[in-house]
């Protein structure tokens, strides 16, 4: 189930139209359109809904939580008015990605860094279960192949006998989000490369590797909840027995229901994902047509709008965001003024 959000900020061609019930399509959209990342979706809503605060005037922005995966589809589909402006990724765009957005037709994009984020395995606040994860942990509860061997793992105590006797059940992101890409590349590979033969096949048998180090178990104990994170979160509230994983800003908005577990000792905060300590702490991002500026009046100033909202104290941290470092907050602050297009360089193949 997708989440919609449409944030009215009183449109004068908007309101027109309707009045006049015309059907036709207006040359320029006024308002802006993002669709993407369920992680990424509550800062870019609020983001929204400060610009409406002080610019009435701007049109109507909508943003639809699809998750990045078919967020970037979405967006990389073609340019015009019938396609997004924006994808909110919570990891970033992958080289296939950007060959597809650029085959397309998609070829002037800016990539801004919006703020930090962790991946955060969590538990019910009162009863749930209490555990010290690491990487290789994480690996080998959840791949479909740890190490190359059939999964058999049913309970953590299989994987370590210090670990509780609790049936693994994880409830966690489907193959369209952003945040399951990412825990792929946080825990699984990190967890799959502790042992040096199968590190070696990232370079000498990529195909291999994904399947082997990359690829999720399919049967109950990992449990593919859709989009909808407060439908993780009230799902772990009520089993004591299970893991869920989201982002971290989930964590602090639903602080009386669930608890964080330490990955590798150290408990997600925003100091420890700021400092970079914790190991699964990520990036966030906002990808933005450059094209659209020209034909969408409320696009520039809802990027604008990021800017006054990504720093610390600002809106964003109040709702769970973790500001970026100073230095890339300048760094994209500068990219929001100069709109310099990706070139590719540097993105992974996938």
């Amino acid at each position: 189930m997708r989440r919609l959000t449409t944030i009215w900020l009183a449109s004068g061609l908007a309101l027109a139209l309707a009045a006049c019930g015309g059907s036709e399509q207006p040359e320029v959209r006024e308002g802006v359109r993002a669709v993407g990342s369920s992680t990424v979706y509550p800062f870019a809503v609020a983001v929204a809904e400060e610009l409406k605060k002080s610019n009435p005037d701007l049109a109507l922005a909508t943003i639809e939580s699809t998750g990045t995966g078919e967020g970037v589809e979405q967006f990389c589909a073609g340019s015009g008015l019938e396609t997004p402006d924006i994808v909110n990724a919570s990891r970033r765009m992958t080289k296939a990605e950007f060959d597809a957005c650029r085959a397309n037709g998609v070829t002037e994009i800016v990539e801004i860094q919006v703020g930090l984020d962790g991946i955060v395995f969590a538990s019910a606040r009162d009863e749930g279960v209490e555990m010290n994860l690491s990487p290789a942990i994480i690996y080998q509860a959840i791949a479909a192949k740890p190490f190359d061997r059939a999964q058999t793992a049913k309970k953590w105590s299989d994987i370590d006998p210090s670990l509780p006797g609790e049936d693994i059940t994880v409830y966690g992101p489907p193959s369209t989000s952003g945040t399951r890409d990412a825990l792929i590349e946080l825990a699984l590979h990190k967890g799959c490369a502790s042992r040096s033969t199968f590190a070696a096949l990232a370079e000498s048998e990529p195909a291999r590797y994904t399947e082997i180090c990359g690829t999720l178990r399919s049967d109950s104990a990992y449990i593919d909840q859709g989009e909808q994170d407060e439908v993780i979160v009230r799902k772990v509230a009520g089993n004591e027995h299970a893991l869920a994983i989201f982002g971290f800003s989930y964590v602090a908005d639903y602080a009386d229901r669930v608890k964080p577990l330490r990955v590798d000792g150290v408990e997600p905060t925003v100091e420890t994902i700021t400092n970079g300590t914790y190991p699964l702490a990520r990036p966030l991002y906002i990808y933005v047509k450059k094209a659209h500026l020209a034909s969408i009046p409320g696009l520039k100033p809802y990027l604008d709008q990021w800017v006054r909202s990504w720093g610390q104290g600002g809106a964003l941290a109040r709702i769970g965001l973790v500001p970026s470092h100073d230095d890339e907050l300048a760094a994209n602050a500068k990219a929001i003024t100069d709109l310099p297009v990706m070139t590719g360089e540097g993105l992974a193949e996938s």
